[in-house]
Formats: C-alpha cells, sequence, structure tokens
C-alpha cells in the first residue's frame, strides 16, 4: 500500500498532478491524501489577529475548503472509473503551505508528493513556481513535479543525471528503481564530466548503481565537457524521455542548479516529470 500526498489549490494545475498519479499508480493500492491549507488574506490585518473566530472567517473558509476537497474526490471518481484499489482521504487545514505540508509528512507515513505546476514555454523562463522549489529546499520526501502542459505517458524513458558523488548503499533511490521495474522502464544514468577520469568514489558509486537497477535495463551515460544543462536538453532530444529524476543533495550540481542561481529559474528546458528525491534516507526506503 502507498501513501501519496496530492495538495491541491483546486487549479487545474494541480488537477493535471493528480491525474497524472491516478493513472501512474492504477494498478497499485493506495492511499490518497488531498490536502488544501488556506491563509486567508484578511487573516494578516492587526485587528483579525487578535481573535479571527469572531468573525467566523476561519471556519467559513474551512467549510468551503471542505466542500471543494468532496467535490474533488468526486471528480476523480467519476474521470477515473471508481478505482476500488484507490482511497481518498481529504484535509483541510489553516495553514502556510510548505510548513503545512512538512507537519503533514511527520504525521503521517508519506511516500511520495506528487504536484502539480506551472511548465516552462521558454528555456530561460521560471520553471516552477516557489513553492515547488520550496517544496524540494525544506520537505524530505520524494517529490514528483508534473508540468502543467503535460499529458500523462507512462515512464518507460528515464534519465538520471548524476554527479556519482552520493553513495547508493542506503537505498535511497528505491522508490525510482520500484517505479522503473513496475512500468518496464530503461534508466539511463548520465554522468557529466570535465574530462577527468572518474574518482575512485565515483567509479564504487556507478558500481552500486548499476547492483541497484540489475533487475531492470540500464544505461550508463558519459557525457565530457558539457554544462548539465545542456547535457540533459541534448539528451530530451536524442531520446523519448518520460521522467527526469535527480537526488536533492548538498554540495551536488542540484544544488547548484536550484539554490546557487536564481531560486526558481534553471537551464534547461522540463516538459515532463521531474522526480525529486531527498539525499537522507526515509522510510520509503525501507519498503
Amino acid at each position: 500500500m502507498k501513501h501519496i500526498l496530492l495538495p491541491t489549490d483546486f487549479s487545474e494545475n494541480s488537477w493535471n498532478g493528480i491525474a497524472y498519479a491516478m493513472q501512474l499508480f492504477k494498478e497499485e493500492e493506495c492511499t490518497f491524501y488531498l490536502y488544501h491549507a488556506y491563509t486567508p488574506i484578511i487573516y494578516h490585518l492587526e485587528y483579525v489577529l487578535v481573535n479571527p473566530e469572531q468573525f467566523g472567517i476561519v471556519d467559513t473558509i474551512k467549510n468551503t475548503a471542505e466542500e471543494n476537497l468532496n467535490q474533488l474526490v468526486l471528480r476523480i471518481s467519476t474521470t477515473f472509473k471508481n478505482n476500488k484499489k484507490h482511497n481518498f482521504k481529504t484535509y483541510a487545514k489553516f495553514d502556510a503551505f510548505i510548513s503545512g505540508i512538512q507537519a503533514f509528512v511527520q504525521k503521517y507515513p508519506i511516500d511520495l508528493i506528487v504536484v502539480g505546476t506551472k511548465g516552462a514555454t521558454g528555456a530561460k523562463e521560471v520553471l516552477f513556481g516557489s513553492n515547488t522549489v520550496q517544496l524540494f529546499q525544506k520537505v524530505k520526501c520524494p517529490i514528483l513535479a508534473i508540468p502543467s502542459a503535460f499529458t500523462y505517458e507512462a515512464p518507460q524513458e528515464i534519465l538520471f543525471p548524476t554527479d556519482l558523488e552520493v553513495s547508493y548503499k542506503n537505498s535511497k533511490l528505491s522508490f525510482l528503481k520500484n517505479l522503473a521495474v513496475s512500468k518496464h522502464a530503461r534508466v539511463n544514468a548520465m554522468h557529466v564530466s570535465t574530462g577527468n577520469d572518474l574518482t575512485e568514489i565515483q567509479e564504487n558509486n556507478k558500481a552500486q548503481l548499476e547492483i541497484l537497477f540489475q533487475e531492470t535495463a540500464f544505461l550508463f551515460h558519459a557525457v565530457k565537457s558539457m554544462n548539465i544543462s545542456d547535457a540533459v536538453n541534448e539528451f530530451q532530444l536524442k531520446y523519448k524521455i518520460n521522467l527526469l529524476a535527480m537526488i536533492n543533495n548538498k554540495h551536488s550540481f542540484f544544488e547548484s542548479l536550484f539554490f546557487k542561481n536564481t531560486i526558481n529559474q534553471i537551464g534547461f528546458h522540463l516538459t515532463i516529470p521531474f522526480l525529486v528525491i531527498p539525499s537522507m534516507a526515509t522510510d520509503l526506503d525501507n519498503k
């Protein structure tokens, strides 16, 4: 049984993420947690902060949110034919988006967060909204971001760029491995170097990757003297990639791509789902 968190603001972007999750896991038993965080704008006014309950604002918005969540469950059930393997729970909470999800992940056994996000229309445009980037930064749980314009297709060709600086002995990639096996996918590991030979540590990590993915198709691609963003772009042009996956590891190229430059801009044009796996091992690794 998988436990999957689906944050929603009731937009079509968030619906696209939900629809992707329904199709990705249609053959698996899952509990989906539909979660909506709300913070009334007027709540920030000083006189409301003293005692917001007297105005009935929070209760009214919570009731509306709960009704919208119920309607969302109905839409899912109607669209995806009442999948008997899927169970739904709804939560409307007065909280900020990120802190609410952090608390939710700590309280419930969440295996994956699937979030719909705005997709870029040009290579230098904003790729993800600030909420999604903050999820990558602050929530220690695998996160799958689905661009708004993406129409579901099974992830049969997966691109996994890596600097080979992370040890895989603790099975941080177990979710990706299990996904690749279940979807009969090929994992394309790609290492971009400056032309130097791999260090002993990198060679060991490469061997760990090969062992980890021995149950599925696995290819290793060595790319020399190229910017990581350009390498990802070029690879997407050559192959029909359905999913990009990265480990969010400090002091890695992932960190430099997302957090050292403009926080919500990135050099490659991503129009496919993006799986971000935290560097810290999670309970998911043991499942």
